[in-house]
């Protein structure tokens, strides 16, 4: 089993950019997964954020943040990161990592993700 710890929160300023990470457990990787970042607000539906696929070599980004966010992933794919720019108050959510196998078709989908994260709370103030 794979477990992870998401990190990077906290209160951000319109227009500022903020990277979160995802850390492995001392270990172990999540190095034959698909890794993804969702976000989720309080009573609403998980948001996809972007997907990067086990090799690094393919991503993938929601409507959302598309343009101006990368997801990247460690040599050693111990971590996880994403980077969000020109952060907007919409942006506030708690945001998780999770690592999957899904095929293409589905990897915006959250079921199909196996692990998570515990999620780190991100607040963009206007």
């Amino acid at each position: 089993q794979v477990r992870f710890e998401d990190a990077g929160g906290g209160f951000v300023q319109t227009g500022d950019s903020r990277r979160l990470s995802c850390t492995a457990s001392l270990g172990t990787t999540f190095g034959t997964y698909t890794m993804a970042w969702f976000r989720q607000v309080r009573g609403k539906e998980w948001d996809f954020v972007a997907a990067i696929g086990s090799s690094g070599g393919s991503t993938v980004y929601g409507d959302s943040v598309k343009g101006r966010s990368s997801i990247s992933r460690s040599s050693g794919n111990t971590a996880l990161y994403l980077q969000i720019d020109n952060m907007k108050p919409k942006d506030t959510a708690v945001y998780y990592c999770g690592a999957g196998r899904p095929v293409l078709s589905n990897i915006a989908t959250a079921r199909m993700y196996y692990y998570w994260g515990q999620g780190t709370q991100v607040v963009v103030s206007s």
